[in-house]
């Protein structure tokens, strides 16, 4: 594969396979959307498009044809200044999206604020997930042309619904009742995926069984660290904090559930609601762009 010059990269001929490499760090911080976002894609490619593309993973050795960046380590911005490569970068937030997300001292924060600003103009081309990111982005000084949406997408093959069988035996391994009407929450504890909201429904709906599935992935820098943390040790008798939950464990916990509640402030494109939507689960949102 070559390209008709260096700026443009546009393609004029290939024999080969079109190797990419991607990059990243997202699966080494569980319970986080971007690492589902992450596994899932590299799957879709492996397993959809295996006659076009040959995929690595963070491999420093081979020469790609594609780098394709999906979090923003300062050594995957070395990497980027390789301009013999079409580089491509994820856009999973904008420095304002921290707000609610983790506690960072303000110096830090101007400072991370213009890396990751520069780290996506360098990307020839970037990737959103949510369409109202596109403006925002602009105004931060990138080039309209150079942004793409593509939602996020989830396997029909990992996330489907189970007999009625496993549906009870589901039940019983939470200690949840056979007819008991289960509101699930899901994502990191954080104030910004809504958790207070969430309690403090579960406390008018007495009747109703809430349970979260999530926990505190970035530890004490999470924003609302101390007051979720007695929350989540002293709940209401019908809300359960089951804690970081595996991936793999998720589709049990859709199938349990009557209603997946999504009480954020703030989202880009949730993981949590593809989930759902596979299961045919029924989904109670707060109202965002």
């Amino acid at each position: 594969m070559r390209y008709n010059n260096e700026d443009e990269r546009s393609v004029i001929f290939m024999e080969d396979k079109i190797r990419i490499i991607m990059y990243s760090s997202a699966d080494k911080v569980d319970g986080q959307g971007v690492g589902s976002a992450y596994e899932e894609q590299v799957n879709l490619i492996k397993e959809g498009a295996s006659d076009i593309f040959e995929v690595g993973i963070n491999n420093w050795i081979k020469t790609p044809d594609i780098q394709h960046f999906h979090t923003v380590d300062p050594t995957f911005y070395v990497k980027m200044q390789n301009h013999k490569a079409a580089n491509i970068a994820y856009c999973h937030f904008l420095p304002d999206t921290l707000e609610g997300s983790l506690k960072i001292p303000a110096p830090l924060l101007n400072v991370f604020r213009s890396y990751l600003i520069q780290f996506y103009k360098s990307a020839d081309r970037l990737v959103v997930v949510n369409p109202s990111f596109i403006d925002a982005l602009v105004e931060y000084g990138i080039d309209r042309e150079k942004i793409y949406y593509i939602p996020n997408y989830v396997s029909k093959e990992k996330f489907y619904r189970k007999s009625d069988d496993e549906y009870a035996a589901i039940r019983k391994k939470y200690g949840v009742g056979k007819d008991a009407f289960v509101v699930l929450g899901a994502g990191q504890v954080q104030t910004r995926k809504g958790v207070l909201d969430f309690v403090n429904v579960a406390k008018e709906m007495p009747d109703v069984q809430f349970v979260w599935a999530g926990g505190f992935s970035f530890g004490r820098i999470t924003d609302g660290y101390e007051e979720l943390k007695k929350l989540q040790e002293n709940p209401p008798e019908n809300c359960k904090f089951l804690g970081i939950v595996p991936r793999e464990e998720m589709v049990n916990l859709y199938n349990m559930a009557d209603v997946l509640f999504v009480p954020s402030y703030n989202e880009l494109f949730p993981m949590t609601i593809l989930e759902a939507v596979n299961l045919h689960v029924p989904l109670v949102l707060r109202d965002l762009d």
